[in-house]
């Protein structure tokens, strides 16, 4: 029998999220049911709010999340009901040939991501009215329950809090990967990250344990400079500005070896002056996302060139969630990384515009409704 579920929609673009009460379809082929335990408030399901970068609307929001499998459809093997699962916002077919390369983070199957329909045309979720609401990144965490492809689900052990688990199937993964896998930060190395919530504090936590020697954290907000400070930050800056002095000083004005961008909402002529804090050879890390409005980056291109810089796109922090989170629990079980410290607050589903905008006002690293 189709589930009843409670779900947070956005139904149009300036219009906070509603919850309403919907009807989640049953498993097909190849699909999972899932009862959420805890989803992450991301950055990016708050952009179809605010319009910088929005999903096909209506749309049930939410692609951080961790639950346990309640139902299952025909021919799924990659887990049984019982299951503690992280849902991951992009999937891993383990077929195309990204996933044969290793580049899982830009697998074939991310291709309908966007869409929130499944991959008939129709939706999963249905509101009480009987309208179609599309699932955010194919996931739709913001609900008691939700349908996904089993190709988007991942098992984990009980031993790691649930909390812990749904900010790691995105938030973490993408940080730490951007520091560990994009940057390539090396022991002694010097890296900056501009911005620091979940995402660029999952980044500042994957350069200390690249073995970084400096690890400046820019953000204009005190309370996460000083989170930063605690969770691997060597220095903190206020701005960009603020950041080349520190910079310079520490590298006797060679620079950074990489310099990780992470902040909630990327503008192109931001990028420029980035590139400015980072070594002949450095790498300049895009891990934000930019309005789909805006097409243009402004940086300082005979030196850019000249001095042999790369500037690196990232989706998912370059990772293979399949073995990188296997990866990165085990430093949390070892005490290497303080997974639970990125978590601020916890809300109730109802509470979720709270939650955002709480996130505005710089209160949170992260955010995580518990349901």
């Amino acid at each position: 029998m189709p589930t009843q579920t409670r779900a947070a929609v956005c139904w149009e673009v300036g219009r906070p999220w509603e919850i309403v009460d919907c009807t989640l379809a049953d498993p097909r082929q190849g699909e999972v049911l899932v009862k959420l335990e805890y989803a992450g408030l991301c950055h990016s399901d708050d952009h179809n709010i605010t319009g910088d970068f929005p999903a096909a609307l209506p749309v049930v929001g939410g692609h951080e999340g961790a639950g346990v499998v309640v139902a299952v459809g025909e021919g799924v093997d990659r887990v049984q009901v019982g299951d503690s699962v992280m849902l991951l916002p992009l999937p891993s077919c383990g077929k195309c040939r990204y996933c044969a390369e290793g580049r899982s983070y830009i697998c074939d199957a991310n291709l309908d991501v966007m869409t929130g329909a499944r991959a008939d045309g129709s939706f999963a979720f249905t509101s009480a009215d009987g309208q179609p609401i599309g699932a955010y990144g194919q996931l739709g965490t913001f609900s008691d329950y939700t349908l996904v492809q089993q190709i988007r689900v991942q098992r984990y052990e009980r031993d790691i809090p649930g909390p812990v688990a749904a900010i790691t199937s995105c938030a973490v993964i993408t940080g730490y990967g951007s520091a560990v896998r994009a940057a390539g930060i090396r022991d002694g190395d010097t890296a900056v990250v501009v911005g620091v919530g979940g995402v660029g504090m999952s980044a500042v936590i994957g350069a200390k344990i690249s073995g970084a020697a400096h690890v400046v954290a820019v953000d204009p907000v005190p309370f996460k400079r000083e989170q930063a400070l605690k969770l691997g930050a060597t220095h903190a800056a206020a701005d960009v500005d603020e950041a080349m002095g520190i910079v310079s000083a520490l590298t006797r004005n060679r620079m950074a070896e990489a310099a990780i961008i992470t902040v909630g909402v990327l503008h192109g002529d931001m990028i420029g002056p980035i590139t400015r804090l980072v070594s002949k050879g450095g790498n300049v890390v895009v891990t934000s996302v930019a309005p789909m409005t805006e097409s243009t980056v402004s940086i300082p291109l005979v030196e850019f060139a000249m001095s042999a810089k790369n500037l690196i796109g990232v989706v998912m922090g370059l990772t293979r969630p399949t073995a990188d989170i296997d990866r990165i629990h085990a430093l949390y079980r070892a005490g290497k990384i303080p997974l639970d410290d990125l978590v601020t607050r916890t809300y109730k589903l109802e509470d979720i515009n709270l939650g955002y905008e709480d996130m505005h006002k710089g209160l949170n690293l992260r955010g995580v409704i518990q349901f």
